[in-house]
């Protein structure tokens, strides 16, 4: 179906988006429309990317923005809100595990340039930003999610190496990954006790076990086992025991990102949801003209303006240097709500067809619970913010 203008028009009433932010949308769109969107139905049937697609991505100028140029990255002259043009972009095709999958490094890569030696950076950052190999984040385990700090894989240091045993789930990219940033137990318990490892994934002693999943069918998933894995300590990411406040600022990161893709997700279903609309015709008149469904667009619009305003202050924040935890555990849960509410209300208005494998409404319908509990779900981001703001 063809886009609505809401999609191309939202930033021009922003004061946050500028010119070159507009180039940023421009390229990635380029990227998009050249090297992904025919490919999306075989990449949803083959349940992971090619890895040349990383390449392309590289050579696009896509994977390197906002990181530093002396690692390959676009170096500097980018704010959080290029970030956000760029992810609101990776989402037109309305195939969540595509960007998720894509962009893993956006999770996977920070805590390495944020906290590892100068040695461990330039070992691994060129190479990732490159698109020659897939750099993943290991934080989930089978028996935990949210709750970092109980979190039970166990690294052991014997000599100049560690002993990794445990296994992490639900990691994005799992199966194709090269490295994977690793949260282990090197301490007591609770937080005070955990350590970030780079581990290479060829190493002796690591298996995958690829998931099946409700959505993000374009992405990769793995359960990755650790059985007696020798990690040097040259790949240890900041200091020993010192992990979880590494883990903890990449979080609010990754929640701003997955908001902005929930919002772009949101306006895709309004725009799908109002062409079909405009062109259906019930009892002799288009849907459009019946005032159920407009009232049904317009608490779409409602929401999608609320959710962007909100991204678009924690962005705020983020550049100048005061971002609060709670603002964005609290900014998942609304736009991953809105993305839902619009979903769902998409559907209604498509009726039959938003049921037909393919439409891109049925794809983003499929992702709305792994945007909702992927990065904290509901119940933990709620809890997260009432005791960052102590009530």
């Amino acid at each position: 179906m063809a886009s609505a203008p809401l999609f191309d028009q939202w930033r021009a009433r922003s004061p946050h988006y500028d010119d070159t932010h507009e180039a940023v949308a421009d390229t990635v769109r380029a990227f998009v429309t050249r090297e992904i969107m025919p490919h999306v139905a075989e990449w949803e049937a083959a349940g992971e990317l090619p890895r040349e697609l990383h390449r392309k991505a590289a050579e696009a100028g896509v994977l390197g923005l906002g990181y530093p140029a002396e690692y390959g990255g676009a170096g500097e002259g980018f704010d959080p809100f290029h970030s956000l043009v760029q992810s609101e972009e990776l989402c037109r095709p309305g195939a969540g595990g595509i960007p998720a999958s894509l962009m893993t490094h956006g999770i996977g890569l920070p805590p390495v340039l944020a906290m590892g030696s100068e040695e461990l950076k330039a070992r691994i950052a060129p190479a990732v930003l490159a698109g020659e190999t897939i750099i993943c984040l290991g934080i989930t385990e089978p028996g935990g999610g949210s709750d970092v700090a109980n979190l039970k894989t166990r690294a052991e240091r014997r000599g100049d190496h560690y002993v990794v045993n445990g296994e992490k789930t639900f990691i994005t990219s799992g199966v194709r990954a090269d490295h994977i940033t690793l949260a282990v137990r090197t301490g007591g318990a609770g937080m005070g006790g955990i350590s970030l490892l780079l581990v290479e994934l060829d190493r002796p002693g690591v298996s995958r076990t690829p998931l099946a999943k409700m959505g993000w069918h374009a992405s990769d998933t793995a359960t990755i086992h650790f059985d007696d894995v020798e990690v040097p300590v040259e790949n240890l990411i900041g200091p020993e025991n010192g992990g979880f406040a590494g883990i903890m600022r990449n979080f609010n990161g990754e929640r701003l990102g997955m908001a902005q893709q929930a919002a772009a997700y949101a306006r895709l279903c309004f725009e799908d949801a109002l062409d079909w609309a405009q062109q259906r015709e019930t009892f002799g008149r288009p849907l459009a003209t019946r005032q159920a469904i407009r009232h049904k667009l317009a608490a779409m619009l409602q929401r999608i303006h609320a959710t962007q305003a909100m991204i678009d202050q924690c962005a705020w924040t983020v550049q100048h240097g005061c971002a609060a935890p709670g603002d964005f555990a609290l900014l998942k849960v609304q736009a991953t709500q809105t993305m839902e509410f619009c979903a769902r209300e998409a559907c209604q208005i498509l009726g039959g067809a938003s049921f037909m494998r393919g439409a891109r409404v049925e794809r983003i319908y499929r992702e709305v619970r792994v945007m909702a509990i992927g990065g904290g779900s509901e119940e933990i981001m709620y809890d997260l913010a009432s005791r960052q703001f102590r009530f």
